[in-house]
């Protein structure tokens, strides 16, 4: 985008690419179907990033949702809204959109130079002069756009180059750190229920015994813990509180639709109903059944007992567990297992209204380089586009006035 956008104003733009092919990453973007981005308002989208969310404010302003689906329905990429306002393209095909993006590129005049791994950025007197690539190649240039992805599924080639290159460059990267990333739980209850998806369910977070946030969706137990659009969605914030040694634990609410006086009277009526019958055929009918040995061991319930023995202090206890199941969290796969990198070059030092450096004259940044994340929902990708699209603008502008 930001090349592109460069290109289409005039100036001599060259995309630096180290990989084989450009956009490895965004080709297995939303599980290969590539979540673009979310149609919901721009307030609200700017919360999804925290307080690093205001600084995303001038770049939406100039280049959001509706311009991103307008312009990629220019080139032949319809998009479809489906269930919380996610974008996908139609074809439901993340390297459609790649090829694309690259093809419009080179249609703007994008000279695009593949396996070319740049290492430092050329500076003298805090102005950029262009860029030295392994081969030890030096090649100059008035403006540079670093937009080399974070540090995640680095297969792809986002292995934290552009992090090093920007401290090398004099900028504070604030600590990575993953994103989006699924979670490790303590003792074995998620393994015995590996593979089971709940969907919705509501799901709080709890740091130290206290509530932080609290979210309603769908969830996937793993061989190592926790996982599904709600956790990722969740798990920046617990990953911050598990590397400052708080205990997180999560709280699962299965049956969210019911209040805690309503689901007592279902819980009441079935026994009463299915008195004669035993608690294992109950339990099949308010939970699935890959759950039901793991509830009977928690609640310490004989799955034989028939239901009209069951005790009031032992519906209790079913009722807590149903509203209330707790799963302590251990820890989280590394950060290369993360959809989406925390952390970055410190928004303090770089101008919202450009993307350029407030350190480094003619150097500018686009993308998950910059300390920005979100959680799920194509809230990432936008910021992408949107940074891409105005350091690509604001540095061709810059090269032709100067």
């Amino acid at each position: 985008m930001a090349a592109g956008q460069s290109a289409g104003l005039g100036a001599r733009t060259l995309l630096l690419e180290k990989m084989d092919q450009p956009g490895s990453k965004l080709r297995i973007t939303g599980k290969g179907r590539c979540n673009l981005t979310n149609i919901i308002g721009q307030e609200e989208f700017i919360s999804h990033f925290g307080r690093e969310g205001q600084f995303l404010r001038q770049a939406f302003a100039r280049f959001f949702n509706q311009d991103l689906m307008d312009f990629l329905n220019g080139m032949g990429v319809e998009t479809v809204t489906e269930r919380g306002g996610r974008v996908f393209p139609a074809e439901g095909d993340a390297s459609l959109v790649t090829r694309k993006m690259c093809a419009w590129a080179v249609d703007q005049g994008v000279s695009i130079q593949t396996g070319a791994t740049v290492r430092h950025i050329v500076q003298e007197n805090q102005a950029v002069k262009g860029v030295e690539l392994n081969s030890g190649e030096v090649i100059p240039a008035d403006r540079v756009i670093l937009a080399a992805g974070g540090a995640s599924f680095s297969h792809t080639g986002s292995s934290g180059d552009g992090f090093h290159m920007a401290a090398e460059a004099g900028h504070t990267i604030l600590p990575i750190r993953p994103a989006l990333v699924p979670l490790k739980t303590a003792g074995d209850v998620c393994q015995r229920m590996q593979g089971l998806s709940l969907r919705n369910v509501e799901a709080a977070v709890l740091i130290n015994g206290k509530p932080s946030m609290k979210d309603l969706g769908e969830m996937l137990f793993t061989h190592f813990g926790v996982s599904g659009p709600l956790i990722l969605s969740m798990s920046g914030r617990i990953v911050d509180a598990l590397h400052a040694k708080n205990k997180v634990e999560i709280s699962i609410n299965l049956k969210p639709g019911l209040d805690e006086k309503k689901l007592h009277a279902r819980l009441l009526r079935d026994m009463n109903e299915h008195g004669k019958q035993q608690l294992s055929s109950l339990l099949e009918g308010l939970l699935p059944r890959k759950m039901v040995p793991v509830f009977a061991q928690v609640c310490t319930l004989p799955l034989e007992k028939p239901c009209h023995q069951i005790t009031a202090e032992e519906r209790l206890r079913m009722l807590r567990w149903l509203r209330d199941f707790r799963i302590e969290i251990s820890g989280h796969l590394p950060l290369d297992a993360a959809m989406v990198t925390a952390g970055g070059v410190s928004l303090k030092e770089v101008d919202p209204r450009s993307m350029e450096s407030r350190l480094v004259k003619g150097l500018y940044f686009a993308g998950e380089v910059l300390d920005l994340a979100a959680d799920t929902g194509g809230y990432n990708l936008q910021a992408a586009f949107s940074t891409g699209w105005l350091a690509g603008n604001r540095a061709a502008q810059a090269a032709q006035n100067s």
